[in-house]
């Protein structure tokens, strides 16, 4: 099966669902073979990382392994698209529940609020997948499901979060998706301060999945990033480092 399957039931659901080969509880490494500094200027993107194509009536943003200040990183040149970069994950998030990572976006989108569907665009973001027990979710929750189901024929991952870059929420605000509970986002970055720099971040993936989402987070099977202006037709440029994952803060 392609981990990398997509489905649109949901016009402004930026996800991707994705299968992962090791079992919770398997504390293996994950390997560094999926870091864009360790490609070459120019090359394929790194072993794990496929396209994610979000619909086939929205144009793809364009990634690219590109030089800067001595470094291979990826690039992203959204002009009004949405697509994705995935990579499946091969460990247990419990055990390295740090996430540290580089980013850099040219401008902000004008106009872009991550809250109002038609506006719900960002520059840069990070997207963590999980599976969980649907059956116990909420009467709402499971008519978003069947809804994906009966529109597009796959299953929407049981949750999703995102790290994104506002234009003015408060860094650490939790936002809802305007379509699901089953996507949160939280603010990694926000304004203009910083904008044109590289920005190098770290979060507990493991411990903000608690707070956007009230429960413990299940098997982490896939992450990515993502630049998208599909909703307010944007053009913008950014740029991600290498993405790691630690046991504890470096």
């Amino acid at each position: 099966m392609d981990p990398f399957k997509t489905f649109r039931a949901l016009p402004v659901v930026m996800l991707f669902a994705a299968a992962s080969p090791i079992a919770v509880g398997d504390t293996a490494a994950p390997s560094d073979a999926g870091l864009f500094s360790t490609s070459a200027f120019g090359s394929q993107f790194p072993a794990g990382w496929k396209q994610v194509k979000l619909s086939d009536k929205k144009k793809d943003t364009v990634y690219e392994q590109v030089e800067n200040e001595g470094t291979v990183v990826l690039h992203a040149r959204a002009d009004a698209s949405a697509s994705a970069l995935g990579h499946p994950a091969d460990f247990d998030l419990r055990q390295r529940p740090i996430i540290s990572w580089r980013w850099k976006v040219a401008k902000l989108i004008d106009g872009a609020d991550n809250s109002v569907a038609s506006k719900e665009d960002s520059p840069v973001r990070l997207l963590f997948v999980f599976d969980g027990n649907k059956s116990k979710l909420p009467p709402r929750d499971q008519a978003v499901f069947r809804l994906s189901r009966n529109n597009s024929g796959r299953e929407l991952p049981y949750a999703t979060l995102m790290y994104v870059w506002s234009n003015d929420v408060k860094v650490g605000s939790v936002i809802e998706n305007p379509h699901t509970r089953r996507v949160q986002m939280i603010v990694a970055s926000s304004g203009s301060a910083g904008m044109g720099e590289w920005q190098s971040l770290s979060r507990n993936v493991y411990e903000d999945y608690k707070t956007a989402f009230g429960a413990e987070p299940g098997k982490l099977i896939a992450y990515g990033v993502m630049s998208d202006t599909d909703n307010t037709g944007a053009s913008i440029e950014a740029w991600y480092g290498d993405i790691r994952f630690a046991a504890q803060k470096p």
